[in-house]
């Protein structure tokens, strides 16, 4: 386990170091606040763009490495570490100074997190869920992320930032739990990677990506980016302890200092979508519009 526990960690870092790199071209791709699904296609010609992609599913990757050989409660919370680093990486690449509110409140986020889902019950049977579950659970994260990428342009940036990396979050939440099984069942019997699991899996976390990606344009990376790393591990702790049987808190004790932490992550998150330092290549908050070129915003 210690293997998988130090993949984890290198897999934090990739994402993190990939989600910072992508952030600059999501804010500065044509388009109105809440791009369509072709935005991605436009991010796809992008060098930076692409290589921030590459760092992200070398992350990614890794985390799955690392789920075949822990349960969801142990890998989840490791993907915590890489906000820090995001947020510096962010500051970095766009020549900003990192305001000391953020790397508090990015601080605060990471230490509740960990706290909050390291006190879960760490079991390790082997995951099992039927192609029925998986479907009627990917369809209500992307039913529900579609209704907030409807719904999201009319809202101001900071609550569409987190309001987008909420439901980005969740579908990456979901395609792990799903990618949990697949990893841990192809291990046993390489047939299970042609299933409908790894379908939906990808499908869900490009879905989640669409999202993401219109998160970062907003310009308020490092609320996104905490947001994501809130809804996602909480998201998918909460299909192995509903869905696989990973287990809870089952003392008062426990269960109270999860609550704690919680709240301390909660904070964290608000601090930093509440922060005025913002990419200034952003769209802007106002209406779209179309100017006197005939150019919308």
């Amino acid at each position: 386990m210690l293997w998988s526990v130090l993949i984890a960690v290198a897999g934090a870092f990739s994402l993190a170091f990939g989600s910072a790199m992508q952030e600059r071209d999501a804010v500065r791709a044509p388009g109105g606040r809440v791009a369509r699904a072709g935005f991605l296609l436009h991010l796809l010609r992008q060098p930076r763009w692409l290589l921030g992609s590459g760092a992200a599913v070398l992350g990614a990757t890794l985390h799955l490495i690392a789920l075949s050989g822990a349960p969801l409660t142990i890998i989840q919370p490791i993907g915590v570490t890489g906000l820090l680093f995001a947020i510096v990486l962010s500051a970095l690449f766009n020549r900003q100074r990192v305001p000391l509110s953020q790397i508090l409140a990015g601080a605060a986020v990471m230490v509740g997190l960990v706290g909050v889902l390291w006190l879960f019950p760490h079991g390790a049977q082997s995951p099992v869920m039927s192609t029925g579950t998986a479907l009627w659970l990917s369809g209500i994260v992307i039913g529900s992320g579609t209704i907030v990428y409807v719904t999201a342009q009319w809202m101001p940036s900071n609550a569409r930032a987190l309001a987008l990396a909420l439901a980005g979050g969740a579908a990456l939440g979901t395609t792990s739990g799903l990618a949990r099984v697949v990893s841990a069942n192809t291990m046993a019997d390489p047939i299970h990677l042609f299933g409908w699991l790894t379908v939906l899996a990808i499908v869900t976390a490009v879905f989640g990506a669409l999202l993401l990606q219109n998160a970062y344009r907003t310009g308020h990376f490092a609320a996104a980016y905490a947001t994501l790393l809130i809804a996602d591990p909480v998201v998918g702790v909460g299909i192995g302890v509903l869905l696989l049987g990973e287990g809870v808190p089952d003392t008062p004790l426990t269960a109270t200092a999860a609550a704690l932490f919680a709240v301390l992550a909660v904070l964290g998150t608000v601090i930093l979508a509440r922060s005025r330092h913002r990419n200034p290549e952003a769209v802007p908050n106002a209406p779209t519009t179309t100017t006197a070129h005939g150019r919308s915003h």
